[in-house]
């Protein structure tokens, strides 16, 4: 049967798939350790999950509101204007089936050919097929040059007339780096010279270790947040992954424009996970930053035990929860990263992602979101692996 070319031409999220890839080997009793998924290994807290359950057992199970409850709407404006300093109104948010599901929609409200969306890489797998399926041309800034770090520079070389606007995902994944706030000040500068509207994703921003300093572009001044779309949800603070909800914050007329869109499309995110949203944003967060210590202890392992590695290397990550470590020297041996995926998956039961996925064939993404004792033995594997060739 005929198949769109929208659709023909959408790759299958790479993240996803080597999740399932090592869920199908681990079903067929091979020990595989998995650095590929992009979520937390912690379980949901409990009064979170109560919550939900609670509003299950309560009958609250039709339909809501499009763009969301008024009570998650009303938790996500105090919980931005606690952490931002800023404040909104309900018809600023809309709560969408996951951050994805926010962007998805955002950048249909925002996009269109012949707009130009500046991005910088390596960058999240998901943000240039989103942008291209609106039309628009994605631009990738390549920053392993700076270390992973973007600059303004970067950003005024790649404007041009059809230049709409940027991406920004600090922490940043796959490379965990913290968007530095002076750089973040010229980059809102050019935006408002331009006349570009900012994507802050903004999904990590609990997550940062070693003292660095989550900065919001959208706290820069009021110009710079009128043209700043916020993108969050607890998915990744809460471990929430698979209860589907995120949400944006923004101009008022683009929230209503992407309500339009979530109407004909999911309509509204669960009920009772919206529910456990609230308790999320509203309960005790003492576990937040136990989590928080606990990745920056895996952090500082699988960083010690990467460098170990023969033909490795890596800039520590500032945020998040994924490593990044170069493969400079087995490029010779394997031609980019995919080929030593297949073969660390094949020959160490180790799986990760290739960094040519995110733009970086140079690179692999290992996320640290497992165990102390996985991380250990999985690195184990790949040295044991690589000592073979």
């Amino acid at each position: 049967m005929k198949i769109s070319k929208i659709a023909a031409n959408i790759p299958e999220s790479p993240t996803l798939a080597i999740t399932a890839k090592v869920n199908e080997l681990k079903s067929q009793g091979k020990n595989v350790i998995g650095f590929g998924a992009g979520e937390p290994d912690f379980d949901t807290p409990d009064g979170i999950k109560d919550a939900a359950a609670d509003s299950l057992r309560k009958g609250n199970t039709k339909y809501t509101p499009v763009a969301g409850t008024p009570e998650l709407k009303e938790a996500v404006i105090a919980n931005i204007h606690a952490d931002y300093g800023l404040a909104y109104k309900p018809g600023n948010v809309i709560v969408s089936c996951g951050a994805k599901h926010s962007l998805y929609n955002l950048f249909y409200a925002l996009f269109e050919a012949p707009d130009e969306v500046i991005v910088p890489g390596p960058c999240w797998v998901s943000y240039p097929p989103m942008i291209e399926m609106t039309g628009a041309k994605a631009v990738l800034v390549d920053t392993r040059r700076n270390r992973m770090h973007i600059t303004a520079d970067m950003v005024r070389d790649a404007i041009t007339p059809r230049t709409r606007g940027i991406v920004i995902n600090s922490p940043s994944n796959p490379t965990g780096m913290v968007f530095d706030r002076k750089e973040l000040e010229k980059i809102a500068a050019l935006c408002v010279e331009h006349d570009m509207v900012i994507v802050s994703d903004d999904i990590y921003r609990k997550l940062v270790f070693d003292g660095s300093e989550f900065f919001s572009v959208a706290t820069i001044s009021p110009e710079v947040a009128k043209r700043t779309f916020i993108i969050d949800g607890p998915s990744k603070t809460y471990a929430m992954t698979g209860w589907r909800i995120g949400y944006c914050i923004g101009d008022a007329e683009v929230i209503k424009a992407m309500s339009r869109l979530q109407s004909q499309s999911t309509s509204n995110p669960t009920s009772f996970a919206q529910k456990g949203a609230v308790a999320s944003l509203t309960g005790d967060q003492a576990m937040v930053e136990e989590r928080r210590k606990i990745f920056q202890r895996r952090r500082d392992l699988i960083v010690s035990r990467l460098r170990e590695v023969p033909g490795f290397s890596i800039i520590p990550p500032e945020g998040s929860f994924y490593a990044f470590p170069s493969i400079e020297g087995w490029m010779e041996k394997f031609g980019g990263s995919s080929a030593l995926t297949s073969y660390l998956l094949e020959h160490a039961l180790v799986a990760v992602v290739p960094g040519e996925e995110f733009g970086a064939p140079d690179h692999l993404r290992l996320s640290f979101a497992t165990s102390e004792e996985n991380i250990t033995t999985g690195i184990d594997r790949i040295k044991e692996a690589l000592a073979k060739l």
